[in-house]
């Protein structure tokens, strides 16, 4: 299984399994499809967004455990 890292691309992070895109939505991230997502990895991604990076890295760690 692969692990995501707050220092992984959200655009990789959505290639490994397109069901993460609902989680980043929840989170507020809504610009998935933006160029910002094809260049900013989690960490830089949640800094801008006021999110918690290791919470979100663990919700999608924990979605990708039950696949």
């Amino acid at each position: 299984m692969t692990r995501v890292t707050k220092d992984m691309i959200i655009a990789d992070v959505l290639d490994i399994n397109k069901g993460t895109a609902p989680i980043f939505m929840s989170a507020g991230m809504h610009c998935l499809g933006c160029v910002m997502a094809a260049g900013e990895n989690l960490n830089q991604a949640c800094a801008v967004h006021g999110i918690d990076a290791d919470e979100l890295v663990s919700r999608i760690n924990e979605h990708l455990s039950d696949k």
